[in-house]
């Protein structure tokens, strides 16, 4: 990995780590409570001691972006766990079996990745509801047909290897080659990937918040601080510039991070620079 690449990825992994800890600890850091309304510092300027300025409610901004964080990472985590959890194991069977069984497993999943994320999403969350659990579970369902197919695909590359092959005219049964040969050689992919699909759920559900068929008020959220500051943006720009810088550099740690991961773990990749 070159030096370049090596300072990319290190970035976005202490932008991605600095973001975890600050969502963590949001009940510490934030200077007050993201929900408690002040109406004599409705719009207030930035301060020394609010340096995001207040809503139009006189809630805190700063407070109530670092909470934006928690609700944002909680989702983006949640449904990328699910979403492995069942990807991992569908792209497993239907890469190493092949044949019909390849072909029940991957042409629902098809249909499903032929919707856009975010109306795919719009849809989901209009059956099970508006909520963080359900907006997770939106999305988890988004991301699955991506991971079966990252998944799959690693695992048909790695059956024709030599040593695959090698290991099967030995004897090794069918778990022994899963577990010791194909699945170590799926994690590269799925861990750029996860990394990929954390920025992307970062965006849908800020998306699907500003739409209101998302995460639902008073819960702090960056999507819906965007939408409540809009008609704000003249009079009180800080009501959607931090949010909105908030989001930019979530997304833009991810994607570093994922970029910086691929390099990492592909050395032939990152020689080819």
């Amino acid at each position: 990995m070159s030096r370049g690449t090596s300072a990319v990825a290190v970035t976005g992994l202490a932008i991605v780590v600095l973001l975890a800890l600050v969502a963590v600890a949001a009940p510490l850091v934030a200077p007050g409570s993201p929900t408690e309304i002040a109406s004599a510092a409705a719009l207030r300027a930035p301060t020394v001691v609010e340096p995001f300025g207040m809503d139009d409610l006189g809630r805190s901004v700063l407070s109530r972006v670092i909470h934006g964080y928690r609700v944002s990472l909680g989702v983006a985590l949640a449904s990328v766990v699910m979403a492995v959890l069942i990807g991992l194991p569908l792209g497993l069977l239907a890469g190493y079996a092949e044949g019909l069984l390849d072909q029940l497993i991957m042409r629902p999943l098809d249909i499903l990745m032929a919707f856009p994320a975010i109306l795919l999403a719009i849809a989901l969350t209009s059956v099970f509801g508006t909520g963080v659990p359900l907006v997770s579970l939106a999305l988890a369902i988004v991301y699955v047909p991506i991971v079966a197919r990252v998944v799959r695909a690693a695992v048909l590359a790695t059956k024709a290897e030599v040593y695959v092959e090698g290991a099967r005219a030995v004897g090794a049964t069918a778990r022994r080659l899963v577990l010791r040969h194909i699945v170590p050689n799926c994690v590269t992919p799925l861990l750029v990937q996860a990394s990929v699909l954390m920025a992307i759920a970062i965006l849908v559900e800020a998306a699907l918040s500003f739409l209101g068929v998302g995460v639902r008020p008073p819960t702090p959220s960056l999507g819906l601080m965007l939408s409540d500051g809009r008609g704000f943006m003249l009079q009180a720009p800080w009501v959607v510039v931090f949010p909105g810088l908030a989001i930019l550099i979530a997304v833009l740690g991810f994607n570093m991070l994922a970029d910086g991961l691929r390099d990492w773990l592909d050395p032939q990749r990152g020689a080819g620079r």
